[in-house]
């Protein structure tokens, strides 16, 4: 998993409440076992109309959003069934931090196993990250994991929380699989015992 220490990217505006997974990633793209692929699909049904074609008037549509790294959000974002294919239809779009006033759990506890950092905030916090996000391209944040800090662009701080080993984890790239390379040395110890002692398994 990549480390997550800084950010600094455009902030995209999106001040739905309940924004479930299906509308993150709608069931009929679920197939796929791959991480990689689904960015394109991200938010299909409010991005694209009927035959296709792009909806001009949704936000990651918009010129200025198109690479958006930060997504600042309503209330409950990620609820609904617990499909890890949303986090990873975030991810390969390019956003790497999410901003909302709370999170459904599974999704949110998913966020960290894919490098992604959620973040809550007060509802007046979040209200002022929207406001800075509607500018458009000059709309640019900092996440500043170490110090547990956003920058907004007129130079405002916002300090946010962060359970201590998942900042962990992501500081350093740890992943569930990661987690457990840790304790190589303390696996190969210990399988090399079991043979001394059990040859026969």
């Amino acid at each position: 998993m990549e480390k997550f220490t800084a950010l600094t990217g455009i902030a995209a505006p999106l001040p739905m409440i309940n924004v479930d997974t299906d509308m993150i990633i709608p069931k009929q793209f679920l197939k796929t076992i791959k991480r990689t692929g689904l960015g394109k699909n991200l938010f299909h049904e409010m991005r694209y109309a009927g035959d296709g074609d792009e909806n001009p008037d949704f936000v990651l549509n918009q010129p200025a959003y198109r690479n958006a790294s930060i997504l600042v959000a309503g209330a409950n974002f990620g609820c609904g069934s617990s499909r890890e294919h949303a986090p990873w239809a975030i991810m390969d779009f390019g956003i790497k931090c999410v901003i909302a006033p709370s999170f459904a759990d599974i999704f949110y506890n998913n966020c960290f196993k894919n490098g992604i950092l959620p973040i809550a905030l007060p509802q007046e916090d979040v209200d002022k990250l929207l406001d800075d996000a509607s500018r458009g391209s000059n709309a640019r944040i900092t996440v500043d994991l170490e110090a547990q800090e956003l920058r907004g662009p007129d130079g405002g701080v916002i300090k946010f929380d962060i359970d201590p080993f998942r900042k962990k984890c992501l500081l350093e790239g740890l992943d569930d699989i990661g987690l457990t390379l840790e304790k190589q040395n303390n696996i190969a110890s210990y399988e090399e015992k079991q043979q001394a002692q059990r040859p026969w398994l």
